[in-house]
């Protein structure tokens, strides 16, 4: 019980440590929220940095952000470029069915993972 517990307090300093960083990086009002860091992913993987998108863009975007996240947890696979050069997924493991809490740890760990193996956080 203690590891869990160690492990949820570690998740949760890095948490805290990044959406720091990506706040003061990227917000001038209010913390940056899970939305916002798996919007900043999806830019970063579409390489489109200084685009301007349309409205109806940013939901795919976001969903490039959680695929990117995810991927290394095996949920998801880079499937293809369009010929717009956005990024395409394909499901290769169902995700399990989560409670509300369980779906923010599970996406916390895997945008923490993201921005570890990205050289951001530790």
């Amino acid at each position: 019980m203690q590891k869990a517990s160690t492990r949820n307090k570690e998740l949760k300093d890095q948490w805290e440590t990044l959406v720091s960083i990506l706040t003061e990086r990227f917000s001038e009002t209010e913390s940056i929220d899970i939305e916002g860091i798996l919007y900043l992913i999806g830019i970063q993987e579409l390489g489109q940095v200084h685009e301007r998108f349309k409205k109806d863009d940013n939901v795919d975007i976001i969903h490039i952000g959680i695929c990117s996240a995810l991927e290394p947890f095996g949920y998801y696979a880079f499937d293809y470029f369009d010929d717009d050069r956005w990024p395409h997924f394909k499901l290769t493991e169902e995700l399990p069915p989560l409670k509300p809490g369980e779906q923010s740890i599970l996406m916390k760990e895997a945008v923490v993972h993201y921005f570890i193996q990205k050289g951001l956080i530790q």
